[in-house]
């Protein structure tokens, strides 16, 4: 069948509706979970604390920047807007604030969700590692399904109110500006804070490492928050967005007027995300689990059932074509090897990890020597382009 374009405009729309429940569940399912050990509660209120303080002073930073590039972009994006057309130029602006409101959102939301899961992780790591597991992964998809569902919500509804690909290069650029300085402030933070825990409080004071009675570690851990949570989550918005604007703006100038190759973009993109809702709720970890074996299952899930279901739109949709469903189902078994590879040269309980632990017995020459000489190997599979040549000949 040969549906139209906007029947794929409301598949995404109702699969981001369906993300953001899901996501609601879970973090309310979070905020259930015990939360009773008083020290835990009140280290955990320094850190939210901390956190919500430093991505508002951010915001604000950040506020002033983005106020400057909008006025840059109305001015000479996509053209100087006294060329004649100031209609594109005010689209572009309006989708620049668009991006970088929804990539504002995500962070914040990532924050509300982590400060939150962090505490409650901790208490139920005293009673095992399935309960703290579940809880961890499930506060984590709650920032994961945000950050996708807001990508496909803010593209989706940009390129249907302007109907120009090219004006989702401000939509990407605004998550980009924003991104840029989040995860890189946050991380600057923690690390300071880290380096400051370490020389005040374990080689000053004898205090031991991630003590809480060193204010170090709790400013560690609110740049932790700020970084590897907002700040992640706004690259992480970001990257998906710029892959999303590419592979439209690619489409649409492949189509010269025909909207299959669009259509195919926002079908595979939903379909991932209702994927990765599946994958997720059948994440589980037994009592004495391992739990990257479990969020390694998670992802093989996932990547199953994608590709099933791209199949099966690819067979049932006019225009659809099998290639690029042959070149999406290569670059996820190819994301899958490079996972596989970097738990092999990571993982402490498998070879590579104790040999470089059996090297650094002999001096730190050689772990600095085996360590690099090992992450150098770690990233050949990456670098091989069997991949890439073979999505081209599908």
């Amino acid at each position: 069948m040969k549906p139209q374009l906007s029947f794929f405009y409301g598949l995404s729309f109702l699969v981001v509706v369906l993300a953001f429940a899901f996501a609601v569940y879970l973090y309310l399912w979070v905020k259930k979970q015990k939360s009773q050990n008083g020290k835990i509660i009140e280290v955990s209120a320094l850190i939210k604390a901390g956190a919500n303080i430093f991505i508002s002073r951010e915001y604000r930073v950040l506020a002033i920047f983005s106020g400057v590039a909008l006025l840059v972009i109305l001015l000479f994006l996509p053209a100087p807007i006294w060329s004649g057309n100031p209609i594109a130029n005010i689209s572009m602006a309006l989708a620049y604030v668009f991006g970088t409101v929804l990539s504002a959102i995500a962070g914040k939301i990532g924050i509300l969700v982590a400060t939150n899961a962090n505490s409650r992780t901790a208490e139920a790591a005293q009673e095992g590692i399935k309960p703290a597991f579940l809880i961890g992964f499930r506060g984590g998809a709650v920032m994961g399904l945000s950050v996708v569902a807001f990508s496909l919500l803010g593209v989706a509804a940009v390129l249907m109110i302007v109907g120009d690909a090219s004006i989702l290069l401000g939509f990407s650029f605004g998550a980009s500006s924003l991104a840029l300085f989040a995860k890189a402030g946050g991380g600057i933070f923690t690390k300071t804070a880290d380096i400051s825990a370490d020389l005040t409080g374990k080689v000053e004071l004898g205090i031991p490492e991630d003590d809480p009675r060193n204010p170090a570690v709790i400013a560690d851990n609110v740049g932790d928050n700020v970084g590897d949570v907002a700040g992640m989550g706004a690259d992480l918005f970001d990257s998906n967005v710029a892959a999303m604007a590419s592979a439209l703006v690619i489409a649409q100038s492949l189509t010269g007027g025909k909207f299959a190759n669009i259509s195919m973009v926002f079908c595979y993109v939903a379909l991932g995300l209702l994927a990765s809702i599946i994958g997720i709720f059948t994440a589980r970890i037994g009592k004495h689990g391992n739990p990257t074996r479990a969020l390694n299952s998670s992802t093989y899930v996932t990547t199953g059932i994608f590709i099933v279901l791209t199949a099966l739109a690819t067979l049932l949709f006019e225009g659809f074509s099998w290639r690029i469903c042959g070149a999406s189902a290569i670059g996820l078994v190819v994301g899958v090897v490079i996972g596989i590879t970097t738990d092999y040269f990571t993982d402490d309980s498998k070879p590579i990890v104790k040999r470089v632990a059996h090297a650094s017995q002999s001096g730190p020459a050689f772990t600095i020597l085996s360590g690099i000489s090992y992450g150098l190997i770690s990233a050949l599979p990456a670098m091989i382009g069997i991949a890439i040549f073979g999505a081209y000949l599908v």
